[in-house]
């Protein structure tokens, strides 16, 4: 079902959430918007290790975020996991774009679920608020987690996997990243600008909704 600015609204754990082109969730009855694996600082990481890669990318998921908080009236955004890439992530440009980001955005209330890059790379810094927990976290009908194989007793929204589905023909074949809606979990794509992905295999009963960037669709 189509949710409007080219997203689709699914129904899980009772909720209308809407699967929006830019890689992310909004759910409409808390204002929040879930956000998987961004990886802010992973170009700075891999710059200071020789490697020559853009710049920019910290900017752009940014002013990701900010378009999105823009068109959904959003109120709280639930980061599940991987905020920070790297220790090397505390650069100090990385962390100025961020603290600057969090200014003009001072009214959100944020929540970082740790995934497994957190644990290396240490919590965000304290000026930026945000709240940080552990998986699963509960609210609602929802668990907030960074793994999507977790034994829990709510219907989970995870990422971790940076999923992406092959579309394939005679001649030719795209990635486009995905969502995976399953029974009792949802696997979001990476919204992060460097953060490739990874082809998935979908499970029986999995759903899968493929983004172009401008829409999503079904293709299975």
């Amino acid at each position: 079902m189509s949710g409007g600015m080219g997203g689709a609204v699914v129904e899980v754990g009772g909720e209308a959430l809407l699967l929006l082109p830019e890689k992310a969730v909004f759910w409409p009855a808390q204002k929040m918007l879930v956000v998987a694996d961004i990886h802010f600082g992973k170009a700075a990481a891999f710059r200071s290790l020789g490697v020559p890669v853009p710049r920019g990318t910290t900017s752009e998921n940014l002013a990701g975020l900010d378009a999105l908080v823009a068109a959904y009236d959003v109120r709280h955004i639930m980061f599940l996991g991987d905020f920070l890439h790297a220790r090397a992530s505390h650069a100090g440009s990385t962390q100025a774009a961020m603290l600057a980001w969090r200014r003009r955005q001072s009214g959100l209330r944020l929540t970082l679920v740790r995934g497994n890059h957190d644990l290396h790379a240490g919590d965000p810094a304290a000026a930026l608020g945000i709240e940080l927990v552990d998986e699963p976290h509960a609210l609602g009908p929802f668990a907030f987690c960074h793994h999507p194989d977790l034994d829990i007793g709510r219907y989970a929204l995870a990422g971790h996997i940076h999923p992406v589905y092959v579309l394939a023909t005679r001649f030719d074949a795209l990635r486009l990243p995905c969502f995976v809606v399953g029974k009792t979990r949802m696997i979001l794509p990476s919204f992060g600008a460097f953060t490739g992905g990874h082809a998935i295999r979908p499970e029986a009963g999995d759903a899968i909704w493929v983004t172009s960037g401008e829409a999503v669709h079904c293709v299975r």
